[in-house]
């Protein structure tokens, strides 16, 4: 399955430059994270301070499970909460609401 997904990293250079240097090689814990979780791929692309990421996943996998596993990992916890520095909420995110899963609105 694929799914779509946005947040903004808050509109300054210097904390957008820092964000991508982590991503260029993220924690081992984090990568195998994301691939016990069942995400088989992950792509992260960023316009701005706009990001928009994709994920292909195995059969089986949801959001209520990933969320799971991400809290009971110290690891996990202790990457997202240093990510939020440089992260900000959509304008229509809920409270504590970050990655925000997009409609697909067209399909060629």
């Amino acid at each position: 399955m694929r799914y779509c997904l946005a947040l903004d990293l808050k509109d300054d250079p210097v904390l957008i430059a820092e964000y991508e240097r982590y991503h260029k090689k993220i924690w081992p814990e984090i990568e195998k994270s994301i691939r016990d979780s069942g995400i088989e791929k992950m792509e992260i692309y960023r316009t701005g301070n706009r990001m928009f990421m994709i994920m292909e996943t195995r059969a089986g996998f949801t959001f209520d499970q990933k969320e799971h596993l991400d809290r009971i990992n110290p690891k996990v916890t202790e990457w997202e909460q240093m990510l939020w520095k440089y992260q900000q909420a959509l304008p229509h995110a809920k409270p504590g609401e970050k990655w925000i899963l997009m409609d697909k609105i067209f399909d060629l």
